[in-house]
């Protein structure tokens, strides 16, 4: 049997492991993986059951499709390409990996395997929470509003680019001068700041109110902010639940609609449409060759390894990380 090197979760950590070299299924791609981002999703994933396989992380990849299963029709040996996966299956740190042709894009050409790594899984979940759950035209939004709470952070990098790029007026929400910059460098028009009510700030911008907001953050500890900035028939996404009890007096006065975004769960369920993560993925490629949307890739670290994870976890737990960061390569 032939054996890999790979990153899993055990009960004190992370650790290196060797597993062994997976084989594709009937739709699936077996990926020689060349680079991984670090997704918070990452670093609350548990141990395997005592008896099982180590659990191996990392669900942001970029990388060579190795072998096709019999029934794939999408990608041959030899493409290069990038997606974010499926939770309920092992993950990508390691050395080969397995994947679903439908949720897998077409790297962009003008990308390095790193470059993209940083993409799949904060890209679709903006796209996701834009165009499918807020609504939003991919095209000809001029004149309407969004309101991304958590601008700064990966999923707030490429929601602003996709939302600046459909017309919208962009309004992004920030803490410190450094993250204020990188909102605006990512295309916002404005940035309020995150910690004070939106309203006033709005207000004085004249941008009161919005049509729609895409919180990225905690949803209770902003719930009452984000529907007094908001428009009557407004739309509301997050990308998480509430923790704590919500008030929906406000939300019914205004005829509000509230969604949530969960990237996995097309993979997850094997939804009908699981080609939908597919397209959006080769769209995007298309736009970023154009110059249209340009990765979001902050901090680079090799090689691949329990050790380097370590460090990367460490700074997403800081929440003051800007950006995403990626690990590449492994040692021979």
């Amino acid at each position: 049997m032939d054996m890999m090197k790979a990153v899993a979760v055990v009960k004190d950590g992370l650790a290196d492991v060797k597993v062994p070299r997976p084989q594709p299924g009937e739709r699936d791609l077996l990926v020689r993986v060349q680079a991984v981002a670090v997704n918070p999703v990452d670093t609350i994933q548990q141990p395997a059951e005592t008896g099982q396989a180590p659990r191996v992380i990392g669900w942001d990849v970029a990388g060579v499709v190795e072998e096709v299963g019999p029934k794939c029709t999408l990608f041959r040996p030899g493409d290069e390409v990038y997606y974010a996966g499926d939770i309920t299956r092992p993950g990508g740190f390691s050395e080969y990996h397995v994947v679903d042709e439908r949720i897998v894009g077409r790297k962009p050409k003008t990308l390095s395997f790193a470059e993209a790594a940083a993409l799949p899984l904060t890209s679709l979940t903006a796209w996701e929470g834009l165009f499918e759950h807020l609504g939003i035209s991919k095209q000809g939004m001029a004149g309407e509003r969004v309101l991304i709470v958590g601008a700064a952070g990966g999923v707030g990098s490429i929601a602003t680019q996709l939302a600046n790029r459909a017309g919208l007026t962009v309004i992004g929400t920030a803490s410190r001068p450094e993250s204020r910059d990188w909102v605006l460098a990512h295309g916002a028009h404005h940035v309020v700041v995150h910690g004070q009510a939106f309203e006033p700030q709005l207000s004085e911008l004249g941008l009161y109110p919005v049509d729609y907001v895409f919180c990225l953050n905690e949803v209770h500890t902003q719930w009452d902010n984000m529907l007094s900035a908001l428009r009557p028939k407004g739309r509301i996404c997050t990308i998480l639940p509430p923790r704590e009890p919500l008030n929906f007096r406000p939300m019914a006065d205004k005829s509000v609609t509230w969604s949530i975004e969960a990237m996995f769960t097309r993979a997850k369920y094997r939804t009908p449409d699981m080609d939908a993560q597919h397209r959006a993925l080769s769209q995007l490629a298309n736009w970023i060759d154009a110059g249209e949307i340009r990765t979001t890739l902050a901090e680079r670290r090799s090689p691949i390894c329990a050790a380097q994870v370590n460090i990367a976890f460490a700074k997403l737990r800081s929440r003051r990380t800007i950006g995403k960061i990626v690990l590449e390569g492994f040692q021979d």
